[in-house]
This record gives C-alpha cells, structure tokens and sequence, in this order.
C-alpha cells in the first residue's frame, strides 16, 4: 500500500499559495524525500478567483506528472486537491483568514468548481452554516468528497451534514467546538459516529499524547487517517512549540506523514495500525481501493 497525505499545504517554503506549478512540483519532491509517495495539496480558503488560480496551478503540476517518467521515485504523484474552505465558520478560523469565508451557496459553488472539478477530491465545509446542508448534498453529487471541519456545529447539525453526504472529519479536535459532557459537539459526533472517517493531526504539538491515545482507543481504527497538514514553514525553521503566527495560532503540522507515523509507533502505538492510517484507510476513504 502507498503511503497517502490528504491534507498539506506545504513544506520547506514552499506551499499552494502560489501561481508556479515548479513550487508545486517541489512539494512533492520534499515529501517524497521522507517517503510519502500520494499527497493531495490543500489551498487555502481565499477569494474565489484566488482559490481557482491555485487548484489551476496544481492541475498543471499533475499535468507535469503525468508526462514524465522519473516522478514515480523522486516526486510523491498528485493526486487531486483539497479545498480548505471557503465555506467554513469564522468563529473557528484557526490560522486560516476568516475574511476569506463565504456562506454556502450553489452560485459560489459553481464558480469555485468550474472546469477544475475533475481534481477537486475533498472539500471542508463547516455544516452548521445556512445553506451547508443542501452544498453539501449537491458536492456529493459532483463526486466530491465533503469533510467537516472549522465548525463550531453541535452535535445534531454535524450528524445532519453527515446524513446529508460528509464522510470525513478535518483534524479532529482542532478549528471545531471542544467537547462538552451536555453537548459534545462536532468533535463527539466524530469519535462515537461508527462510519466517519476523521483526519489526525499526530505531531507533538496539535493532540496531547493522552487524546491520541483516547481517540485510539474511541474510535474504529479503520476510519483514522493521519495527515500533516503541513505548511511552508515545516522543515524549514525549528519551533520549540510548533509552528505558529504573531498570534500564537498554530498554523499547521510540523512533520509529515511518515514522519509522524514513525514518532507515535516508538511512542508504543501498533506498526500495523498506525501504518494502516497512512495507507489502507486514506485510500478507503477516497475510494482508491475501488480502481485498483
């Protein structure tokens, strides 16, 4: 099985924030580097036109890809994208630009998605928003993935968008409203909802080592994907307390896939799992078991 990141930004200075397909290429390189070998570059929730020339730059780096034949050791293969917004809750922005958030509405949707929803694979959106639940159904019906996240949805509404066709959960715990014993909220729904896939954060700095453990122990292994969520600044500097902006917002991972994979197994976890976190459940989740 390949080793598979759904959701990075970037890493080594370089990320999708970018109109040069080359950036794009040396993502994948720096990945393959610690032997991640599929990822799916996540742009940034932005103005529309912004997130469009983005998705367009990396459309062009797969178009690279696919023309070449030494990609298959020195590059991890692109695989799609992933759009981080811009239908997502400001009250849970994260590092993320609230300004850049839009409420749902099939007329965004279609200006987002125009020619460039063969590559679009995943995108989060926070169910709670008016109008969440109808997009959500009608990305299902592009065959795109919807995975909830930068939401402060309660429990009801986050089963609603799962019943409505979300299938993943983006970074458990993390940009979503805290658990709560009278209402646990998106992050409950996630861990005790049986059919949920739910994205993990597993470096040191986004999970206490107690929560991955609960979450292990919570969750159906089969539906845990470990992702990076790496961003420009990975690798390239050192942080003592992870990476983060002027306002000490974590701004994302600080290791890749394989990485953080290697990390939580010499902490004690199971290879065979934590393996299958990286390989057999992303590809489940995406459907890639189904074309092979």
């Amino acid at each position: 099985m390949e080793v598979i990141d759904i959701h990075t930004h970037g890493i080594g200075s370089f990320d999708t924030e970018t109109a040069s397909r080359k950036q794009i290429i040396k993502i994948a390189e720096l990945h393959a580097q610690t032997g991640v070998e599929m990822i799916i570059p996540t742009i940034y929730a932005a103005e529309i036109d912004i997130m469009r020339l983005h998705v367009l730059t990396v459309k062009k780096a797969m178009e690279i890809q696919a023309s070449s034949e030494s990609t298959a050791i020195s590059q991890a293969r692109i695989i799609g994208v992933h759009l981080e917004g811009p239908f997502l809750n400001p009250q849970r922005c994260g590092a993320l630009n609230k300004n850049a958030f839009i409420q749902p509405s099939e007329k965004a949707l279609a200006a987002l998605l125009d020619d460039v929803s063969d590559i679009v694979k995943i995108i989060t959106i926070s169910p709670e928003l008016d109008g969440a639940i109808p997009l959500i159904r009608q990305i299902r019906e592009r065959g795109i993935f919807v995975s909830m996240g930068h939401s402060d949805a309660t429990y009801s509404e986050a089963e609603a968008g799962f019943y409505a066709g979300a299938s993943g959960v983006t970074h458990l715990f993390n940009a979503m409203r805290p658990f709560h014993h009278r209402e646990p909220g998106i992050a409950g729904f996630a861990l005790t909802n049986k059919d949920i896939y739910v994205e993990v954060i597993a470096d040191p700095y986004h999970l206490h080592q107690k929560v991955l453990s609960l979450i292990f122990n919570v969750k159906a292994c089969e539906k845990i994907i470990i992702v990076s969520d790496t961003v420009k600044e990975t690798k390239s500097s050192h942080y003592a307390g992870g990476i983060t902006n002027t306002s000490n917002t974590l701004m994302g991972g600080s290791m890749t896939v394989m990485e953080a994979a290697k990390r939580l197994i010499k902490n004690g976890f199971s290879e065979t799992l934590i393996m299958n976190c990286i390989t057999a459940n992303p590809a489940a989740y995406l459907g890639l078991h189904c074309l092979q």
